[in-house]
């Protein structure tokens, strides 16, 4: 998973703002990004895969809706 320069630049500040406001601590520019690094690391694929999962229910269930709506154009004979 890739991010812009904007998007990385938005989730530091709130890596800054977290630290600041719940921990009562400044970090550096390093630390920032250690931490952006390590979250990209260990969460991206597991919401990659959590996005995978929940698109493929969806194409299910469309695929289900599908079916039924293609029966229901048959006419009485």
């Amino acid at each position: 998973m890739s991010l812009t320069d904007d998007e990385k630049r938005k989730i530091i500040d709130e890596i800054r703002a977290f630290y600041l406001d719940v921990r009562g601590e400044e970090i550096g520019i390093i630390q920032e990004h250690q931490i952006l690094d390590l979250f990209m690391e260990t969460l991206a694929p597991i919401i990659y895969n959590q996005a995978l999962d929940d698109a493929f229910k969806w194409y299910k269930a469309m695929s289900e809706n599908l079916e039924s709506d293609y029966y229901s154009l048959y006419k009485d004979v």
